[in-house]
């Protein structure tokens, strides 16, 4: 914790006295254990903020007055917002360890698959399937990453900034990773066409109110509205619903399994996602001076985006219909999807509004 600016009338080392001042270890800030971890020397104040340690106001500001950063960036209030740690402490070396292990899993797998000529024994409905609906879902993670990445720059803290950064990494990884599979099987099998899957997002009706989700995100201007979009809504309703309840499920009986395992990272992706916007959005909700508020407004968010997500989510139903061999029933998946949001929800404390009915 800092000393408050009007006790310090003076810059010079020594003036004041922080955590840690007399060790002999750089420590200025109060850490979330006994003991500093990695992470929290590489993310905590990182980024300036005038109420802590700092004399001088934001040395530059937009032309209308706006600091550089500022706390009115969303409609959610803090009594501290230096409070937040991401729960899987990812700063720049390891999140980028961790990107390279995927690519190389990823990578090997399809390789793999294809020295075996394992896309040649797929099913020929499920290629199709692969072609136009995989290929549209691609977009929707593009998407995603793209507010995501927008959102970052906006957060107040190093912290809350990282946390959405790797977050859009992941995201924009993942759509990367769908677009070089597509073009790989492309490559064994001829007629495959990969301009279907742009065409399908941006024309077929299944995927309309799934597009339409990912372009009201998208064009939020509040950084933490997205954040909670992404992860509490949007995920659980449609990403898992389609990657876990549709994909995953169905491919193995398709003779596909190199899919899964392309797939798969995202899910792994977006488990270390939610647990680090459960634990922002927790903060918030049990904030002394403003949890109230919050509440009402997360409430609010939840009610709008999980609206557009179910609506979304019921569009997919006729994909399920689409393989030969059909394992999986859609409405059983809809179900599992609507309980998820439903425990998120009630995990943070948050009424679950009638529009996540399935």
């Amino acid at each position: 914790m800092g000393i408050p600016e009007t006790q310090i009338k003076s810059g010079a080392a020594g003036a004041a006295q922080f955590v840690g001042w007399d060790s002999r270890k750089y420590n200025y800030y109060d850490p979330k254990g006994r003991k500093a971890t990695h992470y929290e020397d590489m993310t905590v104040d990182v980024q300036p903020d005038p109420k802590r340690y700092l004399l001088q106001d934001w040395i530059i500001s937009f032309p209308d007055g706006t600091p550089t950063y500022s706390e009115k960036w969303t409609a959610a209030k803090s009594s501290n917002w230096h409070q937040f740690r991401a729960v899987d402490e990812e700063w720049e070396r390891t999140h980028y360890q961790r990107q390279s292990t995927i690519c190389g899993m990823i990578s090997n797998a399809i390789e793999n698959g294809r020295r075996s000529g394992a896309p040649l024994r797929f099913d020929k409905a499920w290629l199709k399937v692969l072609e136009q609906h995989v290929g549209a879902y691609k977009h929707a993670e593009f998407g995603l990453g793209t507010a995501t990445m927008h959102a970052q720059r906006y957060g107040y803290t190093q912290m809350i900034n990282s946390a959405i950064l790797t977050n859009s990494s992941y995201k924009l990884r993942f759509a990367q990773d769908l677009t070089l599979y597509l073009a790989e099987l492309a490559i064994d099998l001829p007629g495959f066409n990969l301009d279907a899957g742009k065409q399908h997002w941006l024309e077929d009706p299944i995927w309309q109110p799934t597009r339409r989700a990912i372009e009201t995100i998208g064009g939020v201007t509040d950084y933490l509205e997205k954040y909670f979009a992404v992860n509490i809504v949007f995920e659980p309703l449609i990403g898992e619903l389609f990657r876990s309840g549709f994909v995953m499920q169905m491919a193995a009986a398709q003779n596909d399994f190199i899919t899964p395992t392309v797939v798969s990272s995202a899910e792994g992706d977006y488990q270390r996602n939610l647990a680090n916007t459960v634990e922002l959005i927790h903060i918030l909700l049990q904030d002394p001076n403003h949890g109230g508020h919050n509440r009402l407004l997360f409430n609010t968010w939840l009610a709008n985006h999980g609206a557009l997500a179910m609506a979304g989510a019921k569009n997919l139903q006729p994909i399920w219909s689409l393989p030969h061999a059909k394992v999986t029933q859609f409405n059983h998946v809809l179900a599992a999807a609507v309980e998820r949001i439903s425990l998120i929800a009630k995990q943070l404390g948050l009424d679950i509004p009638p529009t996540l009915a399935a």
